[in-house]
């Protein structure tokens, strides 16, 4: 809306970095985890809130490299950017 592309590109290229290394740390997180889902109510608390957000995280981080990418083909302009409004 701005007029400033650069900028845009470099915002959206630190966010989608920073969504994928939360992704990497959450899986790190599940792997050395020292309970189950089964083992009662925080497993299960803990497993479903954490992978709900994980997954908040992983769709908005895929709507955002989608628009890094018409950002880039310059897609967007300053009339013409709902698309963005709306991953955003």
């Amino acid at each position: 809306m701005e007029k400033d592309r650069l900028n845009g590109i470099y915002g959206l290229v630190v966010t989608v970095l920073l969504g994928g290394y939360f992704t990497f740390l959450q899986a790190g997180e599940y792997y050395d985890v020292s309970f189950s889902l089964s083992d009662g109510v925080f497993g299960s608390v803990f497993f479903v809130a954490t992978g709900f957000h994980g997954l908040h995280v992983l769709i908005g981080r895929i709507f955002l490299a989608v628009c890094l990418c018409r950002v880039v083909f310059f897609h967007f302009s300053d009339g013409h950017h709902f698309g963005f409004e709306a991953a955003a």
